[in-house]
């Protein structure tokens, strides 16, 4: 397992440093860069930014902007995903043991609507119902977690629910096909010979060879929901990184956007480790280094 675990540490912490190669290079375009190699500057660039230094912006130190935004920009994807997996898989199970069903039928239903909703469209809808029309929650803004923390956790209870639900339809589908393809397998109708019900057997023997193919799935939706953040941000108006990336497009700061834009993707790396623990967890061949 500690091998494994490196192993993937390793393997994501490759992937950060050429993405975060790929952004300096595409932005150090825009900027007149002049007197020391590229290269160099890279190097000092990166060196800094492992140790939190981005650069000063004219608000002041980029690693002190990132950091505040980070406070809002993690905790909404972690609340968006927890959100997900909690709606996607049971509705996938509950789909998956009744099909053909009218239960199968409505889930289905709302898979296909809410993966065709854009983000911006749905956080608009959702907004309007449950802040205009029933007002149980805030329009938008943000208030401070040293401030308020339940009211920093309520702003973000919208914002993440418009991330969660495209993203626990395509968990629900990923769930039912899963566990649609497990039900017909070999090592089922083999535990029902032995005295297990078709109930018994799919609970004891079925459910985590159906959660692998669905965990090895969680990986992109990840990725897509933090990247998602950036549309849902702006519609809610939350001081989180997308919004500073947009903010310092305009205001035309390459420096800022290379730091948000780097530190958005630690974060999608953290989010991307903790679904291979969980992949290993559900997988033993995983763990002994397999496939």
């Amino acid at each position: 397992m500690i091998g494994f675990v490196l192993k993937r540490v390793a393997g994501l912490a490759v992937t950060l440093l050429l993405a975060a190669f790929l952004v300096f290079l595409v932005l150090d375009l825009t900027e007149t860069s002049a007197g020391a190699p590229f290269w160099q500057r890279f190097a000092v660039w990166t060196g800094g930014a492992l140790l939190g230094d981005f650069g000063i912006s004219a608000n002041g130190p980029i690693g002190a902007l990132i950091a505040e935004r980070l406070m809002v920009t993690a905790p909404l994807a972690a609340m968006a995903m927890l959100l997900a997996a909690a709606i996607g898989l049971p509705l996938g199970l509950l789909a998956a043991r009744n099909p053909g069903s009218p239960v199968d039928r409505l889930v289905t239903g709302g898979m296909l609507l809410f993966t065709s909703l854009p983000a911006f469209w749905l956080g608009m809808l959702l907004a309007l119902v449950f802040s205009g029309a029933l007002r149980w929650l805030p329009s938008g803004g943000f208030v401070p977690w040293a401030q308020d923390p339940g009211g920093a956790l309520t702003s973000l209870i919208l914002p993440a629910v418009t991330l969660a639900l495209p993203t626990a339809a395509l968990l629900a589908r990923s769930a039912r096909a899963a566990l649609a393809e497990v039900r017909a397998a070999d090592f089922l109708r083999t535990a029902r010979l032995k005295g297990l019900t078709p109930r018994q057997a799919l609970w004891r023997h079925g459910l985590r060879n159906a959660l692998l193919p669905v965990l090895a799935r969680l990986g992109p939706l990840c990725a897509a929901l933090i990247a998602g953040t950036i549309v849902v941000e702006n519609v809610f108006y939350l001081p989180g990184l997308g919004r500073l990336m947009l903010s310092a497009i305009a205001a035309g700061e390459p420096a800022i956007v290379r730091g948000a834009l780097v530190a958005l993707m630690a974060v999608m790396v953290v989010a991307l480790l903790a679904v291979d623990l969980l992949r290993a967890w559900a997988d033993p061949r995983l763990r002994r280094g397999g496939a």
